[in-house]
């Protein structure tokens, strides 16, 4: 009896350190909303000015082309070499650029919205999103981390009525567990093992219909898991990561998304040292 009030104890101070952390989390993801509105402005410059640039440098490259004649040989060599350079280089400015707007978008779209509303949202864009930003995180910390992403994203899907907020921890809390499955597996079998996840969207619904199934694949190549495991893992606090690394909540959380907040499935398939794939199946109004 002693032990299980302990044990009591111990959930109770735990609940509370995760509900100071979310309190937190809430207020940085006001931050967050705020700063990412401040930043894209100067963004929308940053990637306006370098289309202009390139114009620019069209305009100046028919220029030179005209006074080739004037110029000597190796002039006009090193005239196109610059030129190119800096074609490349407005390019990639541009490139990035519009990354940086769309992680900004998926910012926003998580923090807008009352908790629990659905909204219309572009399903594929954001899981697109959050597994480049899952996997992203997990680069700053590791450096070494490297993996092979395959997206298989229906196009032109319309937006559904969905909880971006929620769907959107759902995605981040698989992909994840699937980045740290397959970095364990890596560093176990060394470099002739490939770690691969694979993230498949797509929607399910007749031309015109009013509503539809959303489906969300993602599948890893990682450690994979017993069926002693797989039986445990929307538990509260059960883990199978060292202590400080998991909470032991995030696949619970998830599976309430999924099935109580969308009234969706979440299943899983899972083999040990195969991988694990996670499938989210959401009936999803489609937004007008």
């Amino acid at each position: 009896m002693e032990e299980e009030l302990e044990s009591l104890k111990q959930q109770v101070a735990y609940l509370q350190q995760q509900l100071h952390k979310q309190e937190k989390m809430a207020s940085l993801g006001l931050l967050s909303a705020g700063i990412a509105h401040e930043i894209q402005n100067p963004l929308n410059f940053v990637i306006n000015f370098s289309k202009m640039s390139v114009k620019l440098l069209e305009d100046l490259q028919d220029i030179v082309d005209e006074c080739a004649d004037k110029l000597g040989e190796d002039d006009a060599a090193d005239l196109q070499d610059i030129s190119e350079d800096l074609q490349e280089n407005l390019s990639k400015i541009q490139e990035h650029g519009e990354r940086a707007i769309s992680i900004i978008r998926g910012i926003l779209l998580h923090s807008r919205g009352k908790a629990g509303e659905m909204l219309p949202t572009d399903a594929g864009q954001l899981v697109h999103e959050y597994v480049w930003l899952s996997y992203h995180a997990m680069r700053a910390n590791d450096k070494s981390f490297n993996i092979s992403i395959q997206e298989d994203i229906q196009e032109n899907m319309p937006k559904v009525m969905v909880v971006p907020q929620d769907l959107s921890r759902a995605v981040l809390n698989v992909m994840n567990n699937a980045c740290y499955t397959v970095k364990e597996r890596a560093g176990q079998e060394g470099p002739g093992y490939k770690p691969t996840i694979s993230v498949k969207v797509s929607l399910s619904a007749d031309a015109g219909a009013s509503a539809g199934e959303l489906q969300v694949v993602i599948t890893d190549n990682g450690m994979g898991m017993t069926p002693e495991v797989k039986a445990k893992i929307y538990e509260n606090f059960f883990t199978t990561k060292p202590a400080g690394q998991g909470t032991g909540l995030g696949m619970s959380i998830t599976y309430d998304i999924i099935t109580k907040n969308h009234n969706g499935q979440l299943l899983v398939e899972t083999e040990p040292k195969v991988g694990t794939t996670f499938t989210f199946i959401i009936p999803v109004k489609i937004a007008k």
